[in-house]
C-alpha cells in the first residue's frame, strides 16, 4: 500500500515539476523575445520568479521522496548500533519538525497576505502564489515519512544509498571504458 502511494506521489511530483519547468521556460522565452523587439512585458519576471519558487518546493519534495538530498550516510553508518538508529530518528524528527514549523508559519504568512495582489498582474492574489510555502512543506513531510521505512531498513542493515549509487556509476563507467 505504501509503495503504491509512494509511486503515485512520485509520478504526480515528477509531472508537476516538469510542467512547471516547461512553463518557466516558455515564460522566459516569451519575455525575452518581447524585450528583444522592444516591447517588454511587465509581468514575465515576476511570474518567472514565482514559477522558480514552485519548482524548488515541488522538486525538494520529490528529492525527499527519493532520498536524494545531501546526506551523511557514511557518517551515519560509522555509528554503532543501536545509536545509529537513534541518530537517524533524531535527524528525521528534526527535519519533519522544521517543515512542520515552516508549514504553520506559511499559513500565518498567507493570512497576512490576504487581499494582496501581484504588482504586475493585479488580478492574481499573492496568497495563491505564496501558497506553495505551506503546501510544499506538507508535501516534504509526507515524502519524508513515505520514504522513511525503506531508509530505516537500509540504515539498520548498514547499507548506504550513496555508496550503492556511486558503485553503480563506477560500474557503468568501467563498462563504457571497456567498450571503447
Amino acid at each position: 500500500m505504501i509503495s503504491a502511494v509512494r509511486r503515485g506521489l512520485e509520478l504526480v511530483l515528477e509531472w508537476a515539476t516538469i510542467l512547471l519547468m516547461v512553463s518557466l521556460t516558455v515564460v522566459v522565452i516569451v519575455g525575452v523575445s518581447f524585450r528583444i523587439v522592444g516591447d517588454s512585458l511587465s509581468w514575465y519576471d515576476e511570474i518567472a520568479a514565482i514559477l522558480l519558487a514552485w519548482i524548488t518546493y515541488y522538486g525538494a519534495a520529490l528529492a525527499a521522496l527519493k532520498r536524494r538530498h545531501i546526506g551523511f550516510d557514511t557518517v551515519l553508518l560509522l555509528i554503532p548500533m543501536p545509536l545509529r538508529m537513534v541518530a537517524l530518528l533524531v535527524a528525521e524528527v528534526t527535519v519533519v519538525g522544521f517543515f512542520a514549523i515552516l508549514a504553520l508559519t506559511g499559513m500565518q504568512v498567507l493570512q497576512v497576505l490576504e487581499g494582496e495582489t501581484l504588482i504586475s498582474l493585479t488580478w492574481m492574489p499573492v496568497q495563491f502564489t505564496q501558497s506553495i510555502i505551506p503546501v510544499g512543506a506538507v508535501l516534504f513531510i509526507i515524502c519524508e515519512l513515505l520514504s522513511l521505512p525503506e531508509y530505516w531498513g537500509l540504515t539498520a542493515a548498514g547499507k548506504s544509498l550513496e555508496h550503492e549509487e556511486i558503485e553503480e556509476d563506477v560500474k557503468s563507467e568501467l563498462e563504457k571504458a571497456k567498450a571503447r
